[in-house]
């Protein structure tokens, strides 16, 4: 009977471990996004240092920001240190601040725009790749000058970290913003010695905005430059991992038509011919007219339709024609993956170039086509 009282005991305790390890809410400081900036040399180590700045969400912010028509506190806190290294910099944190920092609710890890010209990112990430509590699907980001900026909002309600993990959202809608880079997937990209892109934003006024994508090159995965929100139309068209968005483009009488994608793809075909290598570059794409100025013409002729159709094609060539020369003779950088396409296609021939690959893609020639299909024209009978 006493064996049977003890083993029920137990049965009884073990559900309350779970609460051993529990930390009250009121006592954290939770981490909900981190801002990498450089700032002058070391004078005493001849290196870098480095400025993290944490947003802090506590209790006390929790519920702040306007009330009765009166100005409360922000929604967030930010607390920034200077150091050599990331994690001495975020502890001397610790003398700062009265709570516990908690970094399992981390979102979004913006990296400036000096520092990732300056250092390699492997060297940049390696702390919060290694560190257990941090998210592995924190999202990375480069910002367009500081970083610190786009942790700051004129909106007391808002929180910085929380509007940059909404806004990538929307790459669904749009082919200006890329699909969102995770911490657990940029090793693979840093470790693979290809360039490759990251989504940019900027800070305006106190308002944050997405600008394009940042240039990794593969070599020295070291910021190269930034292509413009256009010419990052142009990336997903060759990529074809757009879900969404609109092409603009005007009538003989220059109206403007505004064709809005319903769905495409891209297929990239490589060729070898001796030691010359070219690609082919095929798009489809089927959508529907949004908006059209020309109230004389009826949707749904076919006269129209085509025509309508051709003014398209011939905007989704030019924005493709645009982000190619930028890539090609700019920044002599395949972030496309028209490298990746060969390896599989002729993986003797990527072994004898991958090395230099970028270079050797500066000189590659690359044939487009584009079809665009108009399917639907809304409820409008003219």
């Amino acid at each position: 009977m006493r064996r049977l009282l003890c083993s029920l005991s137990i049965l009884i305790l073990l559900p309350l471990a779970g609460c051993w390890s529990s930390k009250e809410i009121e006592n954290l400081g939770f981490i909900v996004g981190t801002a990498l900036d450089l700032e002058k040399k070391d004078p005493d180590h001849n290196g870098h240092l480095l400025t993290v700045t944490n947003q802090f969400v506590t209790s006390e912010t929790i519920g702040s920001g306007t009330k009765d028509g009166k100005t409360q506190q922000k929604a967030y806190k930010n607390i920034s240190e200077t150091g050599d290294a990331a994690l001495p910099t975020l502890r001397n944190m610790i003398l700062r601040i009265d709570k516990r920092a908690f970094a399992e609710h981390s979102k979004v890890l913006v990296i400036g725009e000096e520092l990732a010209r300056t250092l390699n990112l492997q060297q940049t990430l390696d702390f919060f790749i290694r560190e257990q509590e941090m998210r592995p699907s924190g999202l990375i980001l480069i910002a367009r000058e500081r970083a610190s900026g786009t942790l700051e909002s004129k909106n007391l309600v808002d929180i910085p970290a929380f509007q940059l993990i909404e806004m990538t959202q929307g790459h669904d809608r749009t082919t200006k913003i890329l699909p969102p880079m995770t911490l657990t997937k940029i090793q693979g990209k840093l470790q693979s010695g290809s360039s490759f892109l990251l989504q940019s934003v900027s800070s305006i006024k106190g308002e944050i905005k997405f600008t394009g994508a940042a240039v990794i090159k593969g070599k020295t995965n070291k910021l190269s430059g930034f292509l413009n929100e256009e010419e990052l139309e142009g990336i997903t068209w060759i990529s074809g991992k757009g879900k969404g968005g609109l092409v603009r483009s005007f009538d003989d009488e220059g109206l403007p038509i505004v064709y809005e994608i319903l769905s495409m793809k891209s297929v990239i075909k490589s060729h070898v011919d001796g030691n010359r290598i070219s690609f082919d570059l095929i798009i489809e794409s089927e959508g529907r007219i949004a908006e059209h100025w020309d109230v004389s013409e009826k949707d749904f002729e076919n006269g129209y339709l085509k025509r309508a159709e051709q003014a398209s094609v011939k905007e989704v060539k030019r924005l493709i024609r645009n982000v190619l020369n930028k890539m090609q003779h700019t920044y002599q950088a395949d972030v496309s993956g028209f490298g990746n396409k060969l390896r599989i296609e002729y993986p003797y021939v990527w072994e004898k170039v991958k090395k230099d690959w970028d270079q050797t893609f500066s000189e590659v020639p690359i044939r487009c086509e584009v079809k665009l299909t108009i399917k639907d024209y809304g409820t409008s009978d003219h």
